[in-house]
């Protein structure tokens, strides 16, 4: 565990730079790189967040652990990922995190350097200042208690004026909306929805440097997982002007379910997404890259 590197790769990440934007007129597939590691706590990522042109990454597991790593890329795209640390997600109390209570599932970093966790099973949103900190639980809303066990704050992302978004995987509004949440750092309020649209729930969430809002959507099938990415522009009225950037077929990817939205060193808008396998035998940790119109 290389703490010092990892918190300075943390602190780093709300600072990478943008360069001059390069025309895409559609998403287009990059590349699925699978990722693999031997120890225990590896797997099971429900979230990610990219630096540095793509070069560093943290990714968490829903199993409270995080993790920093180095990408090495080539022309090709991701040749080699190399683990620079890991911590266990801690409680309030500074204990680490176990059971229900530590089924993390989104990441959101602020501009100073310190993160925000989203947690499914007990609905909450917890604040890091480093790594190894304890948890500072944000006050929680009367309506996370309707939210169904397995089926809430898959998806946190921080806008550029530092106010947390968060949405539930499952549960909708009497019209069939999904319900999106905003922490102002004073309290929580519901400033818009988004349409549910077909079988696919929310499982990500991010900004890209244009203020535009990000859903990665997850849908089950038969053989294999489904998954989509919606973008939207967000104003006073709340979100305009829906995108739908891919959609895939049955079994195209994994369990994908992290996602972060960045620029490359020629200035191409990407997500990078990463899949949960659930630590069987059966699915597999993948790290998927699409290049995005602007």
């Amino acid at each position: 565990m290389r703490r010092r590197s990892a918190i300075q790769l943390i602190c780093a990440l709300p600072f990478a730079g943008a360069a001059t934007a390069v025309e895409v007129k559609s998403a287009i597939h990059l590349q699925s790189h699978v990722w693999r590691h031997t120890a225990d706590w590896f797997g099971g990522f429900s979230a990610l967040q990219m630096s540095e042109g793509g070069r560093k990454m943290v990714v968490l597991s829903d199993r409270a652990t995080l993790v920093s790593a180095t990408i090495a890329r080539d022309k090709n795209g991701i040749r080699d990922i190399q683990i620079t640390g890991h911590w266990p997600v801690l409680s309030s109390k500074g204990r680490p995190l176990t059971g229900r209570v530590g089924d993390s599932e989104g990441i959101a970093f602020a501009s100073d350097g310190s993160f925000y966790i989203s947690f499914e099973a007990l609905h909450r949103v917890a604040h890091y200042r480093a790594p190894s900190a304890k948890a500072s639980v944000l006050p929680r809303s009367q309506a996370f208690q309707t939210h169904d066990l397995n089926g809430s704050f898959e998806a946190l992302a921080i806008d550029a004026a530092g106010q947390l978004y968060t949405m539930p995987e499952k549960s909708r509004t009497p019209h069939g909306d999904i319900p999106v949440y905003r922490w102002d750092g004073q309290a929580w309020s519901t400033p818009f929805v988004l349409p549910q649209s077909g079988k696919f729930l929310p499982v990500s969430a991010d900004f890209d440097p244009d203020g535009r809002l990000y859903v990665l959507e997850r849908a089950l099938g038969w053989t294999g997982f489904k998954s989509r990415l919606r973008r939207w522009q967000i104003d006073a009225d709340g979100p305009q002007t829906e995108e739908t950037l891919f959609q895939t077929g049955t079994g195209a990817h994994d369990n994908l379910e992290g996602l972060s939205i960045w620029r490359d060193d020629q200035g191409r808008l990407r997500a990078t997404m990463i899949s949960d396998d659930n630590f069987l035998a059966l699915q597999r940790t993948e790290l998927v890259e699409y290049l995005l119109p602007d």
